[in-house]
């Protein structure tokens, strides 16, 4: 039986595309390059975007069809066509952002999304271009501790590519999870359903020109860490802890996870969280709730810098919930702890720029 064009078409108007219900031919999704030599037939179908989720079961259901209604012996080539530019490759998806700067800790409880807030907010009263992705993909914190969780970012086009537009505040640009999820339902992900969201949060997003991007990532090491690692080139990386024995026992693994021979993430330094309690009825009075100096002989055994010390201060936890970061006061204790903590990051990431070779992405075997 001889092969021609409309055969083909009206094999291929047998299949409906899910996105939009429409048959192939119908949503414009056919090439016009069908080319036929005997029993050999090659096209291309064209989709909106390179990550389309249905790209595999539709170049698999055209060919069937074609089997079906066309020719059961012909010879199938399907090339694909995307309307959309493609998402740069890992370690080039953020060409305009200087610094990548992960906030870790090994365990959770110790604040280190609080951390990351304020240290975010510190760098920006410094006069910085400052990005905060909340990365913490089953446990987002940061729609909550900005006040923006009613936020829902739109899109943008940028350069051919439909682009999420961060939510801005405090003159941060902030992305979370959250902003996609409903905040009273678990999050009920598989890891590479959560890997292809940080994914797309890093790598769809329109950060823009950025001096520091801030990642908040979850606690321990996990399938989201090494996402990180094969998706962005990490300058280096934070690592926050309380004084205690327990927490401190995490804090080698985090670090042990970026220092690893295949990671090769640079220590900026250990932050010392919730160091001493102080009441406000006396201020000059410390006293030492989960040990003292913890971080800072750590930090001395490991060979890294004590970036910085926070106090526990009853202020911290309340501006947080009120979306309100004790960061944006700099004329309080913990404001200017913060301020302190990110002038020292600054100086770690200047210093390790000049003196290391930039970080590469961690390879993915296959």
């Amino acid at each position: 039986m001889a092969l021609y064009p409309k055969l083909i078409l009206d094999a291929l108007s047998t299949v409906r595309y899910p996105g939009n219900g429409k048959n192939l031919v119908e949503a414009g999704m056919v090439a016009d390059n069908i080319r036929i030599d005997g029993q050999k037939v090659s096209f291309s179908l064209i989709f909106d975007r390179p990550t389309d989720p249905f790209m595999k079961s539709m170049l698999k259901a055209a060919e069937t069809a074609i089997h079906t209604y066309a020719a059961p012996d012909a010879e199938v080539t399907i090339t694909t066509e995307s309307r959309q530019a493609a998402r740069p490759e890992p370690g080039k998806m953020l060409p305009r952002v200087k610094n990548v700067v992960a906030v870790s800790s090994g365990k959770g409880g110790v604040g280190k999304s609080t951390v990351a807030a304020n240290l975010a907010i510190a760098l920006a009263n410094l006069g910085y271009k400052v990005g905060l992705l909340d990365a913490d993909i089953f446990g987002p914190s940061v729609p909550k501790m900005f006040q923006v969780e009613d936020a829902r970012p739109y899109s943008v086009e940028v350069d051919g590519r439909d682009l999420i537009a961060p939510v801005e505040k405090y003159g941060i640009k902030l992305l979370s999870i959250g902003f996609f999820v409903n905040p009273d339902t678990a999050t009920l992900w598989r890891g590479g359903m959560a890997s292809n969201a940080l994914k797309q949060l890093v790598g769809d997003a329109d950060w823009g020109d950025l001096d520091y991007f801030i990642l908040d990532t979850p606690p321990g090491t996990s399938d989201i860490h090494l996402t990180l690692l094969q998706t962005l080139a990490i300058t280096g990386a934070v690592i926050v802890s309380t004084p205690q024995q327990v927490a401190l026992a995490d804090a080698r693994k985090g670090v042990d996870m970026y220092t690893n021979e295949k990671v090769n993430v640079p220590i900026l330094g250990l932050v010392e969280n919730m160091a001493w309690f102080t009441p406000a009825e006396l201020p000059d009075n410390r006293y030492y709730l989960f040990g003292r100096e913890g971080c800072k002989q750590l930090a001395e055994e490991m060979n890294v810098p004590l970036l910085g010390q926070i106090p526990i201060v009853q202020s911290i936890c309340e501006s947080g919930d009120r979306g309100e970061p004790v960061a944006l006061n700099t004329d309080s204790v913990t404001g200017r702890a913060f301020l302190q903590l990110a002038a020292a990051v600054v100086r770690q990431v200047d210093r390790r720029n000049v003196e290391l070779a930039p970080t590469e992405v961690v390879k993915t075997k296959k």
